[in-house]
């Protein structure tokens, strides 16, 4: 038997875990069955309670949660402190109704079962807790993080996130109540709450004013696994900060992504996480697998099977009866119903409390524990039934379609749209090299009928826009229909592809702007030249001199440029009086009863005028 400090004692279970997921992950995959329920699968195997090739799965499950964590500091990363702030309604008032609604659900819950009120309402306090890990790697993989239904699912996580504090302090209430014993530690616990807030502003003024200067004082020394390991210390020294501050570590890389996502170094940042992040969160649903105690689920198979049944069921009523209420339509409630419905990892930091209060008692704890891992285990199997059940997604399929890569031309599109497509004419009626991208398979396929040939691809990701070649392109055209997206594309390609010039679709004044600043080499509304035109022709069809009409239009280009002039330094209602205003005629209170008569020769000229227009 290797001896505890030997390296073989350490290589070991590493192998055996890698070998689990390596020959797990892919037959569940090759299953249409998921990844997650792979590692929950693999870890089950090969736990204490399967094979006994590992015997320690708390240990491991400490060593995974860093997969949680590393993931949500790349969430953070693309959640800037702007478009945070615009969430805080979803967060604090989705997020804190959702909560509530279900916690007083399944308290009732465990109260009709006979339990008394206060270990009712920590065990479904427990349950509310959602798994950050199972529905974030589901909206990773989906592509859904960033969709209107998926920010709402993470505005939910972080509350619940943020509900862990206030929940260990109301046991630490709860414990002397029942227990009849008083806590000494209640005025601590009471304190640890006040620590915790500020532990968030320390580590917001930290990330403000030092991480950036660190991170430029690193990328000037040239050391490449030196910005590795400071990525690194970032995410787990802020983990650890708001851990020491009573809050969980998802929580505070959380907020150190979000500090770093206007960073310079963001995307350098989520290229050295990423490889750690992977492996540990596939390593973290291994470790919850293997902490299901088969032993307890077999003697208390009724209870457990009867509250997994009743505690998913009332939680998933909850969440979808506050996704009516605050109108979402029915698909998106019922899938944030199935994808919320489990408990999650939480719970165990919370049931372990009790158990160290005297609340709950160590068989009810590892009771609890069951449920909630065998909830997450049920969600996966849920969501693929809901697949069939939902109407099915009528997206064409990939045939015929080829997918960009090692694309090499001197021109990159990325849209081809109505505007892109007028915009190719351009360019390759000089038989420019042009290499077009896009992720409208139907517009592909359409496109294809008439000669072109166009690729599939995503330009807001960064081995897509590798694969098309924008790092070869001297010239890249965003022709993309959606804000958000012709967003994401500049960003990266000002920060990855500095060398090419970029041109890109504008949406309105206010896009203008903001591309402006970020400094795009060329960009153009999408409906100015064409409403100029359109308005020199109404002049001309008019009777106005068709150069009038042309001198008109030249004179509102001038004048428009001189007002984004004005509206970049001194704000969007800035230089309004550039524009051309309808002033209104002045209108009689009264109509005259008699007819003016002119006194002299100006005046009848005046008049006659105004019988000639009024006519």
């Amino acid at each position: 038997m290797a001896d505890a400090h030997s390296p073989a004692a350490f290589v070991v279970p590493a192998v055996t875990l890698l070998a689990a997921a390596v020959v797990a992950v892919p037959l569940f995959r090759k299953a249409r069955l998921g990844s997650i329920l792979g590692y929950l699968a693999a870890g089950l195997v090969i736990g204490p309670f399967g094979l006994r090739l590992i015997s320690d799965p708390a240990a491991i499950l400490h060593i995974a949660e860093l997969g949680v964590v590393m993931f949500l500091f790349i969430v953070g990363l693309e959640m800037r402190p702007a478009r945070l702030w615009s969430l805080r309604k979803q967060i604090f008032g989705l997020g804190l109704l959702q909560v509530g609604v279900c916690a007083g659900l399944l308290t009732l819950v465990g109260m009709a079962g006979g339990f008394p009120p206060a270990v009712s309402f920590v065990a479904g306090a427990g349950f509310v807790l959602t798994s950050t890990a199972i529905v974030m790697q589901t909206l990773e993989e989906r592509g859904e993080i960033n969709t209107p239904p998926g920010q709402k699912m993470v505005s939910i996580l972080l509350l619940e996130d943020l509900a862990i504090v206030p929940l260990l302090a109301l046991v630490a209430f709860l414990a002397p109540a029942v227990t009849g014993v008083a806590d000494g530690n209640l005025a601590s616990r009471l304190t640890a709450v006040a620590i915790g807030m500020g532990s968030i502003a320390a580590l917001i003024v930290a990330g403000r004013y030092l991480l950036n200067p660190l991170f430029r004082f690193l990328a000037a020394q040239g050391a490449r696994e030196v910005m590795t390991a400071a990525a690194l210390l970032v995410v787990l020294g802020s983990a650890l900060a708001l851990q020491s501050g009573g809050l969980s570590m998802a929580l505070g890389a959380f907020l150190a992504g979000v500090l770093l996502s206007e960073s310079t170094f963001r995307h350098q940042l989520e290229a050295d996480v990423e490889p750690f992040r992977g492996i540990l969160l596939g390593l973290f649903f291994m470790a919850v697998g293997m902490s299901l105690d088969l032993s307890v689920v077999a003697a208390e198979w009724r209870l457990v099977v009867t509250y997994v049944a009743a505690y998913m069921v009332a939680k998933a009523i909850g969440i979808y009866a506050v996704a009516r209420l605050t109108r979402s339509n029915h698909a998106e409630a019922v899938e944030r119903t199935v994808m919320m419905a489990q408990g999650g990892e939480f719970a165990f930091v919370l049931y372990a409390a009790a158990t160290s209060a005297g609340l709950i008692d160590g068989r009810a704890n590892a009771t609890l524990t069951a449920i909630v891992i065998i909830s997450m285990v049920l969600t996966p199997l849920a969501l693929m039934g809901l697949k069939y059940l939902m109407p099915k997604d009528e997206s064409p399929s990939l045939d015929g379609v080829e997918v960009a890569d090692g694309l090499t031309g001197e021109v990159l599109m990325i849209g081809f749209g109505r505007f892109g497509q007028v915009v190719s004419q351009c360019l390759l009626a000089e038989k420019a090299e042009v290499s077009i991208i896009d992720n409208d398979v139907e517009m592909i396929q359409a496109a294809g009928n008439f000669g072109f040939r166009i690729y599939y691809g995503d330009g807001t990701r960064l081995d897509v826009l590798h694969a098309a070649g924008a790092d070869k392109a001297r010239l890249i055209c965003v022709c993309v229909d959606k804000r958000e997206a012709a967003d994401k594309i500049v960003e990266l390609v000002k920060a990855e592809f500095p060398l090419a010039k970029l041109f890109v679709r504008s949406f309105d004044r206010g896009h203008t702007i903001h591309l402006r600043n970020e400094g795009v080499d060329y960009e153009m509304r999408e409906v100015f030249e064409s409403a100029l035109v359109f308005g020199q022709e109404a002049l001309a069809s008019l009777g106005v001199d068709p150069d009038a009409a042309s001198e008109i239009a030249a004179d509102l280009r001038k004048r428009d440029a001189a007002r984004l002039e004005l509206q970049m330094h001194e704000g969007i209602l800035a230089g309004v009086h550039l524009m051309h205003q309808q002033k209104p005629t002045p209108v009689p209170l009264t109509e005259p009863k008699r007819r003016a008569k002119p006194l002299n020769p100006e005046a009848e000229d005046v008049l006659s005028d105004e019988t000639r227009f009024s006519g």
